[in-house]
């Protein structure tokens, strides 16, 4: 049954030149785009100027790789950029309405460190924050923290469900009016609206209370990239918005259904999660513009880079296989789970070959790609929304910051004529321009601030 009561949301998911694995060396990008501040200042204000819900800064506590010739001959596995919290300060203060999100690891953190930082931003930004819970794919990263191996997944998740409830609860330290600043009574804080967490749980043992007032959000919002059985389960009780990859309108349709249905175990309605998934549009005034395009970008992909992504995305050794080769079954990954089902299951579906699946995982990564016109790109974002696949989407321009400029300046003007996109931002906070629901107060008040705990 289409529907017509809500409008899309939209976020603009930066990556430093663009989301194409050769994007750095098209003409039109910003090569040194990963530590160009002023790169980052420009594009964040033309997400802004198009009412974006928000902008999105993914980021991994290792290099993605150790073939060094193909790490050096890429932008996008997390060589050379910035770390996102420290970026998304910046742009706080060179925008007021966008939403600002970036992604934490569960695995790699501690609860408190996120809430403390996540808390700030919310403060910085006048409650535009947005934390992306991630649990972490790639093994490496343990070796940058005194670890030899990566958790199990089963593991990640399970120190992930108990990690987002002791953020959650420190974010509830104070009341929102816990900070009357009397000078006259010499009173700082309201003592009676402190409130301890003292949780003292299988994974985490944390007092509190935070040293950070409550949230200008409550808590701000809570975003999930996870599409695997266990993310499904963590995002149905958690999360409030989800970026997922869906290739399909049926997978994207059955995913968003199964979602949604999840968070009735949890007495949570439906309309306070918001699905987008990825979406990599290529734009042209023409059909055979776009195509062209598209077929520039694809043909500086370089085969060592190509390949290499291709393993690290499937968790997978492939250097037995010459790539004319037809993709071979994969042992299951302890990375990201359902990337490598999403591939595995386009090769099957496609016949494709190494090579061929390569070059279909080096524009978008397994995200959805869309290339044509802007009334054609508008008709295929229109079909999912409608047909219940997406509440919207994160959109991946190919280069920065030329894609992005090509989506708002043909893209958003056809979704807005079609009264499917906003024209102004309802709202000051990102949970405002969301839709979505003021958390509650979770804590009850301490007893004492002593240094008792209890399982919370």
């Amino acid at each position: 049954m289409p529907r017509r009561r809500d409008r899309m949301r939209l976020g603009a998911f930066l990556y430093p030149g663009g989301h194409h694995v050769a994007a750095w060396r098209h003409p039109s990008a910003q090569a040194d785009a990963g530590i160009n501040p002023a790169h980052y200042r420009q594009i964040a204000r033309t997400a802004e100027a198009a009412k974006f819900d928000l902008i999105f800064l993914a980021d991994g506590v290792s290099i993605r790789g150790d073939d060094l010739d193909a790490l050096s001959r890429t932008a996008i596995r997390y060589v050379g950029q910035f770390e996102p919290l420290t970026l998304l300060s910046h742009l706080s203060a060179v925008t007021e309405r966008v939403g600002l999100v970036a992604t934490a690891s569960t695995t790699y953190n501690e609860p408190f460190h996120v809430a403390r930082k996540f808390a700030s931003l919310d403060h910085l930004s006048g409650g535009r924050a947005g934390w992306n819970l991630v649990t972490s794919a790639d093994p490496r990263e343990a070796w940058n923290f005194s670890r030899e191996s990566h958790l199990a997944h089963a593991n990640r998740y399970a120190r992930a469900e108990e990690f987002v409830d002791v953020v959650r609860g420190l974010w509830d330290s104070y009341e929102d009016d816990a900070f009357v600043r009397d000078r006259e009574s010499g009173r700082y804080f309201d003592p009676g609206k402190l409130h301890l967490l003292a949780h003292d749980g299988e994974h985490f043992s944390v007092r509190g209370p935070l040293n950070v007032p409550r949230p200008p959000q409550g808590h701000p919002v809570i975003v999930q990239a996870g599409s695997s059985e266990a993310g499904k389960a963590l995002a149905a009780r958690t999360a409030e918005v989800i970026f997922t990859a869906q290739q399909t309108l049926d997978d994207a349709v059955a995913f968003y259904a199964d979602v949604k249905r999840r968070m009735g175990q949890h007495g949570r309605n439906p309309d306070h999660l918001k699905i987008m998934p990825g979406a990599f549009p290529v734009v042209g005034r023409t059909e055979a513009e776009a195509q062209d395009k598209f077929a520039a970008l694809q043909e500086l992909i370089h085969p060592v880079v190509g390949r290499s992504l291709l393993e690290q995305l499937t968790g997978a050794d492939l250097s037995a296989f010459p790539d004319d080769a037809p993709v071979p079954e994969l042992p299951e990954t302890n990375g990201g789970k359902s990337r490598q089902e999403l591939f595995l299951r386009l090769a099957r579906r496609e016949g494709l070959t190494i090579r061929e699946l390569y070059l279909r995982a080096a524009s978008a990564r397994g995200h959805w790609v869309i290339i044509g016109t802007p009334g054609q790109i508008a008709d295929a974002l229109q079909e999912r929304f409608e047909a219940h696949g997406a509440d919207g989407f994160n959109i991946m321009p190919p280069t920065l910051p030329g894609g992005l400029d090509d989506f708002v300046a043909l893209v958003i003007p056809e979704l807005q004529s079609r009264g499917l996109f906003r024209r102004d931002y309802e709202g000051r906070t990102l949970r405002e321009n969301l839709g979505l629901p003021w958390p509650a107060h979770s804590l009850p008040q301490a007893d004492n601030a002593g240094s008792g705990r209890h399982s919370a």
